[in-house]
């Protein structure tokens, strides 16, 4: 009997559950955040590889 009062008197599992809870609540944030911005990365990255092409094709015309 007093293992069972013990058992219901604990609170460590309501306490995980909670933590879990919180940690799906970022996740999804983040992954929500990351919806919204991924369009202006695209386009910054595909700036960056267009000049970085520029840059190795008029190296490689110059040589040296």
């Amino acid at each position: 009997m007093k293992t069972l009062v013990r058992f219901a008197k604990c609170e460590s599992g309501a306490t995980a559950i909670e933590y879990g809870l919180i940690a799906a609540l970022i996740s999804v944030a983040i992954i929500a955040s990351l919806n919204l911005v991924s369009g202006s990365l695209t386009s910054v990255f595909t700036n960056v590889s267009t000049e970085l092409n520029k840059g190795a094709a008029g190296a490689g015309a110059g040589g040296g």
